[in-house]
C-alpha cells in the first residue's frame, strides 16, 4: 500500500515572488521535520501546503 504525497514543502525567497517546491511528503509532521532541518542550515523561508486534489505526485 502507497501513500499519497499531499503535503508540499515550499521554498519562498524573501520577496516572496520565487516560490520552489522542495519536496512532496505523505504526512504534515515529516514535511515540517524537513523544514525545520532546512531552516536551520540555509536560513530561508519555508512553508508547507496541502498539495490540490488530482496534483500528482512528481518531485
Amino acid at each position: 500500500m502507497t501513500s499519497e504525497l499531499v503535503w508540499l514543502l515550499i521554498r519562498q525567497d524573501d520577496d516572496a515572488e520565487n516560490r520552489y517546491r522542495v519536496g512532496r511528503y505523505a504526512t504534515r509532521a515529516e514535511a515540517e521535520r524537513v523544514a525545520d532541518v532546512l531552516d536551520r542550515e540555509r536560513r530561508k523561508m519555508y512553508v508547507i501546503e496541502r498539495a490540490p486534489r488530482g496534483a500528482q505526485a512528481q518531485t
